[in-house]
């Protein structure tokens, strides 16, 4: 047998195996193997858990709602609020005054800024309103119903403002149809004329409408 005959297999068997190695450089693989990335994210179940029981000593807790973001929307989660809290229901009666109004506003605005429980974690809740933000009361020249933060709204990430929105309104922090008056700081000169602001379904399944739901005042 010839040294031509006895090599030709050789060299076929050699061109297969270098054809083989070209195709794995190029990220071609002959069969799929299979890859364990682990289980698939679960998806967020946005079911507001049971309020929490009341935090401190003595008794005098009130349950107020709190919109968190989950699932692209704001919905409401129940809290337990210390004594002096913020009063639930349609906007203040004739005996509550801006006191009233402002002392809700912090303590709303106070449960905003907390991070959210454990189960409020779990259930996909959390909360884009700033640690630092604050409230006071009107300004020169503002109506009396209104609320300035330490940040113009409009400058807020447009969940944070929703969820502002729809916390305060309706409360003891709102006015008699239930709206809420905010502009933003004070500054020398003045500041940016303060806007109307309702929770309407749109603004509660698409915050990015926050940016655009303020209305001018009469």
């Amino acid at each position: 047998m010839s040294t031509t005959r006895r090599t030709a297999p050789v060299l076929r068997a050699s061109a297969a195996a270098l054809a083989a190695l070209a195709l794995g450089g190029c990220g071609i693989r002959s069969t799929p193997v299979p890859v364990d990335a682990g289980p698939a994210p679960s998806r967020a179940s946005c079911a507001a858990p049971a309020a929490e029981e009341e935090r401190g000593p003595g008794g005098g807790s009130v349950r107020a709602d709190v919109f968190l973001v989950c699932g692209g929307a704001v919905s409401a989660v129940e809290r337990t609020v210390a004594p002096g809290g913020p009063e639930q229901g349609p906007g203040p009666g004739p005996e509550s005054g801006p006191d009233t109004r402002l002392e809700t506003a912090r303590e709303l605005l106070k449960e905003l800024r907390e991070n959210p429980s454990r189960a409020e974690r779990e259930a996909g809740f959390g909360s884009s309103v700033p640690g630092d933000l604050e409230v006071t009361g009107p300004g020169d020249g503002d109506p009396g119903g209104t609320l300035r933060l330490s940040r113009d709204p409009g400058g807020l990430p447009s969940f944070a403002l929703a969820q502002i929105v729809c916390t305060l309104t309706g409360t003891a922090a709102a006015g008699r149809d239930g709206s809420v008056v905010l502009g933003g700081p004070v500054r020398d000169g003045g500041g940016e004329p303060p806007l109307r602001y309702s929770c309407t379904d749109a603004l509660r399944g698409s915050p990015e409408a926050a940016k655009t739901a303020g209305t001018p005042l009469p």
